[in-house]
């Protein structure tokens, strides 16, 4: 019998050598940071953005998730109009760029929400017990937000689906034999296991967040890209500037890889209940 090749590739017993060579590059930016004045200003002024990024990815992805999840379940219900409803959302999300759906629920949705808002209210204002609500009033963080949920929703709702398929059937019906609920089905039996299947695509999904999440900068949100455009376009500083928000960015989804990939390991050693 002939010999098997050895694995192509990559495997978990290789030694991290890209990432010991990402922290030794790390320290030596950190170093220059530290000891060369131009540096620490650029970097103190584009670390400003560090929350607003931050704040903007955790909260439109918590956001996108429990929606995606409903979605997933509408796609999965018995109804074929939730499930063409839940299609129809998700092929037409899912071919619209992430920049454009940011443009139009910036400029598109939010003049059109606010225009139905003030014809609800018309009567409200009309007696003088509220006052009209102005476009200019709807804060272009939060127009971004709902743009980044609506868009990685479609993506989350399939991630959701996959695994909620992904578990074994003769599970479910012994589930229905025991007299349980579908909520009690879904919530001990199907969840459980299919977040093994859910959590590896749903963590890159959220590193994916933590860089689409720039371009809210194109709304003038003050994150950390846009807090490097500003500084370099008045400062003419483009190499010190972008290096050092590409540093930051590499900071943040190097580190959240890492950390989502040992809860992952140990998901995968954690006996099934």
């Amino acid at each position: 019998m002939d010999p098997q090749p050895p694995p192509a590739g990559n495997v978990e017993g290789d030694y991290p050598w890209w990432l010991v060579a990402l922290a030794i590059l790390a320290i030596g930016i950190a170093a220059v940071i530290v000891t060369n004045d131009l540096y620490a200003q650029v970097f103190q002024t584009v670390a400003n953005g560090a929350a607003i990024t931050i704040f903007v990815t955790l909260v439109a992805f918590v956001l996108a998730t429990l929606f995606g999840l409903g979605i997933a379940l509408l796609g999965l219900s018995d109804s074929i109009v939730l499930r063409q409803i839940s299609r129809f959302y998700i092929e037409v999300i899912r071919g619209i760029p992430i920049l454009v759906l940011l443009f139009y629920v910036a400029f598109v949705g939010a003049p059109a929400v606010v225009t139905a808002y003030n014809f609800i209210t018309a009567p409200l204002v009309a007696a003088g017990w509220t006052e009209p609500l102005m476009v200019r009033e709807v804060s272009l963080m939060w127009r971004a937000i709902i743009a980044l949920t609506i868009g990685y929703a479609s993506f989350i709702a399939e991630i959701f689906r996959a695994g909620i398929q992904a578990v074994d059937h003769g599970q479910i019906e012994a589930a229905k034999a025991l007299g349980l609920s579908r909520y009690q089905r879904f919530r001990l039996v199907v969840f459980p296991q299919a977040i093994r299947v859910i959590f590896p695509p749903l963590s890159n999904d959220f590193v994916s967040m933590v860089k689409d999440s720039s371009l809210v900068s194109v709304l003038g949100v003050a994150d950390i890209t846009q807090m490097g455009k500003v500084y370099a376009s008045g400062s003419f500083r483009f190499f010190e500037t972008y290096s050092i928000v590409t540093y930051i960015y590499l900071i943040l989804t190097i580190g959240l890889s890492l950390v989502l990939r040992q809860v992952e390991k140990r998901m995968r050693r954690t006996p099934g209940r």
